[in-house]
Order: structure tokens, then C-alpha cells, then sequence
């Protein structure tokens, strides 16, 4: 009678810790795949440009860093999501200006649009004018280190931000990857 009852206890605890390891392994694989898809040491400018280019952490050294003590995120409700501290970037439009659009009429310029894409594939737009001809590119920052509160894998990655936006998360691009410069049809 004890052996039974025995291997009937066993058996359930067996099914039962394989049951939870099933949950533990798909949550280690979530996160594993989360922190690397949060990764991003350079991006690529691309589209309708004459030569493609690559940027990365060391190469942004070369523009006018902008610093900031914090901001907080907002979501699209306005409600606080998080804050960054530590801020250090440079100007988009900066960079965006080492770039050549293969576009002949300044004029046709105000056809084009910038969409910005993180290593998760999420992507922000601006337009050119948006960028060029208002205060807001003034404000747009490529950012090449920042501490996430609370503490996130996005430390230290490349990452773009719109300061000036009221819902501040809305394009907050965590690990950005690409930028494409494209025009309207």
C-alpha cells in the first residue's frame, strides 16, 4: 500500500514541476528575446538619399551634444510610464544634415517624411518640415546614453526622443536601427 501511494505523490509532483518549468522556460525566452530586441549600438540612414549612412555611438561624437538632467515618459493618456535620467544626445536635423536626399527642387522637399525604426520594428514619423522647418527639430535628440528609471535594458543603447512632445513616449524610439528618408507619391 505505501508503494503506490508513494508513486502516485511522485507522479503529480513530477507532472506539476514540469507543468511550471514549461511557464519558467517561456518566460526566460520572452525576456532573452526582449533585451535583445531592446539592442542597438548604430543605425542606418537610408531611402531616397545618394549614399547610404552608418552611424554608430562613436560617430555621433563628432556633433553637438545636448544634455538634459531628466524627463519623464508620457503615455498617448498622458499618464507617467517612466522617466530617463542622465540624458546626453545629439540634434537629429545634425545628423540628418551630413545626408544628401536625391531630390534635385528644394521645393519638393516638403514631399518627403523620416520614419524612424527601433530594433523591434517600431517606428515614429516626422515630417521633413517638421524636422527643417519648425522649433520641433530643435528638440528631436538621437540619444547616445541615458539611465531608464525604473532600470531598463535600454541603458546605453541608441535610442531618439521628441522632448518637447507632451505624450513623450508616443516617439520614443528604444534601440533605434534605421532611419528612412522617403517621399510622398
Amino acid at each position: 500500500m505505501y508503494w503506490p501511494a508513494c508513486s502516485h505523490w511522485l507522479l503529480i509532483n513530477y507532472f506539476s514541476l514540469m507543468h511550471n518549468m514549461k511557464y519558467l522556460i517561456i518566460a526566460i525566452l520572452f525576456l532573452s528575446l526582449k533585451v535583445q530586441a531592446q539592442e542597438s549600438k548604430q543605425f542606418t540612414i537610408e531611402g531616397k538619399v545618394l549614399k547610404p549612412l552608418d552611424a554608430n555611438l562613436q560617430s555621433l561624437q563628432a556633433y553637438k551634444t545636448i544634455s538634459l538632467d531628466s524627463m519623464v515618459i508620457y503615455n498617448h493618456l498622458q499618464q507617467r510610464k517612466s522617466s530617463i535620467k542622465n540624458i546626453k544626445g545629439v540634434l537629429l536635423k545634425d545628423v540628418l544634415s551630413k545626408i544628401q536626399i536625391a531630390e534635385e527642387s528644394p521645393k519638393k522637399l516638403s514631399e518627403y517624411y523620416i520614419v524612424c525604426t527601433a530594433t523591434d520594428n517600431y517606428k515614429v514619423v516626422y515630417s521633413w518640415n517638421e524636422i527643417f522647418n519648425s522649433d520641433t527639430g530643435n528638440h528631436v535628440l538621437v540619444l547616445t546614453s541615458f539611465d531608464a528609471d525604473p532600470v531598463k535594458t535600454e541603458k546605453g543603447n541608441i535610442a531618439l526622443i521628441t522632448p518637447s512632445d507632451k505624450a513623450t513616449g508616443r516617439r520614443f524610439v528604444k534601440g533605434l536601427s534605421k532611419i528612412t528618408i522617403l517621399q510622398v507619391n
